[in-house]
C-alpha cells in the first residue's frame, strides 16, 4: 500500500558511499578492468569499449572502494546521474568521476535503487540541486548522499525490480542475440566476398561443407583477374553507387513544426543513440521518400560517420544522412557493402583538413562491389535476410519493451500502480521463454 511508503535520503538507504580516487588512472591496453563515464548509459552497464589498468593501481583505486555485485555506480559529471548495478563476478574499479552506492540489504533493494535512481523524480532532484564547477556540473556527494528515495518495503521493492527487471532483461537478452546475428552475417559476407572460401574449397576439388549442395553448386570453382585482384569467376565489378541508391537528407529547418502532426528529426545524434527521443521536429510536408522507417539502411557520411539499421520509429532524414536503398538487390546486400566500406570512408573523412570530415559521392563511386550471378544472390539471401529479418525485429521489440518500462517505471516507484497490475502488463510483451517476475 502507498501509504507504508516512506521518503528517506540515499545516505540512510546505503551501507556505503564512496567516492573514486581524484588521481587519472594509468591506462594499459589490458589488465584490470576499469570503469568509465561511457561504460554506463540509460540504467546499464555497457563493456563494448573498455579501459585497464595494471595491478598495482587496480589495488590503489580500490582502497576506497571494492565494487562487487550488487553494487550501484553513478556518474557525478559529464553525464551526470548516469547510474548502472554491478553484476556478480565482475572485477572492476571506479574511473574517474563516479561513485560507489552499496545498498543495505535489509533496507533497500539493489536494482529497486537503480531504477529509482532512474525515475524522473529523483533525476529532476539531481539537476536541481546539481553542484557547479569551473567547467562541468558535478554531483557532489553532499548532494548525492541527501537525494530522497521515495520506498515501499524490502518485499514490494524486490517485487517492483522484478517487474521491471523482466522487462530489460528482456532488451539485454535482444542485445546480446543481435550480437550474435550481425556477427554471423559479418563472418558470413567476410567467407563470401573477400576470403571467397567457397570458391577456394572447390578450387581445392572438394566441396564446401557448411553449404547445402545446391547452394554449393552455384559457386564458381575457379578465379579470374579484376581490377580488385583475384575475383570468383563470372562475378561483377561494380561501383557502391551503382549498386544502391544513396539519398541524402533535408534541410529540415524548412519544414517547420505548426499546429498539425509532425515527425522527428533524424539526426547523426538520433542515429548513434538508436531512437529520437527528445529529437528536434518538422512537420509531415516532406516528399515521401525523405521519410525513414523501421529497417531502413542509414549512412551518416560527414562528422560521426555511421551505417545502421534504423529501429527507432518513423522520422525525418536530415542532410548528412543518407537513405541508403535499391530495387535490384536485397537489404542485406548494400547494408553489409556499405558497412564493409566503412572504415576506408572513416579514414578518408579523417584526412579532411576541415572542421568536420566528410566523404563525397566520388567516394561512393570509387568504393567496388563484386556482385554474383542471381541465382547464388537469390541462395545467400535465403541465408542471409533471415539474420537481418530477426535482427530488425529484436530492436523494434527492444523500443517496445523499453517505452513500456519507462511508462511502468513512475507508476510502480509512485504506488500509483500495483505490482499485479504492471505483472499484467508486462507479460503480455515479455514473449513466453523469457524470464518474467
Amino acid at each position: 500500500m502507498a501509504s507504508e511508503w516512506k521518503n528517506e535520503r540515499l545516505s540512510t538507504l546505503c551501507a556505503e558511499i564512496a567516492d573514486c580516487p581524484h588521481s587519472t588512472p594509468l591506462w594499459m591496453d589490458s589488465g584490470a578492468l576499469v570503469l568509465r563515464s561511457q561504460n554506463i548509459r540509460n540504467g546499464r552497464l555497457d563493456l563494448s569499449a573498455t579501459s585497464y589498468t595494471d595491478e598495482a593501481h587496480f589495488e590503489q583505486r580500490s582502497r576506497r572502494a571494492r565494487l562487487r555485485g550488487g553494487d550501484l555506480v553513478i556518474t557525478r559529471e559529464a553525464p551526470m546521474g548516469e547510474v548502472c548495478l554491478i553484476p556478480d563476478g565482475l572485477r572492476c574499479c571506479l574511473g574517474q568521476r563516479m561513485v560507489m552506492l552499496r545498498p543495505d540489504p535489509t533496507k533497500c533493494d539493489s536494482r529497486f535503487l537503480l531504477y529509482s535512481i532512474q525515475s524522473r523524480a529523483v533525476q529532476d532532484e539531481i539537476k536541481v540541486n546539481e553542484g557547479t564547477g569551473s567547467t562541468v556540473s558535478n554531483l557532489r556527494i553532499p548532494l548525492l548522499e541527501a537525494l530522497p528515495i521515495c520506498h515501499p518495503p524490502l518485499a514490494e521493492q524486490k517485487a517492483i525490480a522484478a517487474v521491471l527487471g523482466a522487462l530489460d532483461d528482456k532488451i539485454e537478452l535482444n542485445r546480446r542475440m543481435n550480437t550474435t546475428l550481425e556477427a554471423m552475417a559479418r563472418a558470413l559476407f567476410q567467407s563470401w566476398f573477400v576470403d571467397f572460401d567457397p570458391v577456394r574449397v572447390k578450387l581445392d576439388g572438394r566441396s564446401p561443407a557448411d553449404l547445402d549442395p545446391a547452394t554449393a553448386a552455384l559457386f564458381p570453382e575457379h578465379l579470374e583477374e579484376t581490377a580488385l585482384g583475384h575475383t570468383p569467376k563470372g562475378w561483377e565489378v561494380r561501383s557502391l553507387d551503382k549498386t544502391a541508391h544513396y539519398l541524402n537528407g533535408l534541410a529540415l529547418q524548412k519544414y517547420p513544426p505548426g499546429d498539425g502532426s509532425t515527425l522527428p528529426v533524424i539526426k547523426i545524434a538520433q542515429l548513434r543513440k538508436g531512437d529520437s527521443i527528445g529529437a528536434d521536429r518538422c512537420n509531415t510536408g516532406l516528399p515521401p521518400n525523405y521519410i525513414v522507417q523501421d529497417g531502413d539502411v542509414l549512412f551518416s557520411w560527414s562528422g560521426s560517420l555511421e551505417v545502421e539499421l534504423w529501429c527507432g520509429g518513423p522520422g525525418a532524414l536530415n542532410q548528412h544522412l543518407f537513405k541508403v536503398t535499391s530495387p535490384e538487390f536485397p537489404k542485406w546486400f548494400y547494408y553489409l557493402w556499405t558497412l564493409y566500406h566503412l572504415d576506408e570512408f572513416r579514414l578518408i573523412a579523417a584526412d579532411k583538413a576541415t572542421t568536420m570530415g566528410h566523404i563525397q559521392r566520388g567516394h561512393l563511386t570509387a568504393a567496388k562491389v563484386l556482385i554474383p550471378p542471381r541465382p547464388l544472390i537469390d541462395a545467400m539471401t535465403r541465408t542471409m535476410s533471415p539474420l537481418i529479418d530477426q535482427l530488425i525485429a529484436n530492436r523494434i521489440q527492444s523500443r517496445t519493451l523499453a517505452t513500456l518500462r519507462d511508462t511502468l517505471l513512475p507508476k510502480l516507484l509512485s504506488g500509483e500502480l500495483s505490482v499485479a497490475a504492471a505483472t499484467c502488463k508486462a507479460d503480455l510483451q515479455v514473449p513466453p521463454g523469457a524470464k518474467k517476475p
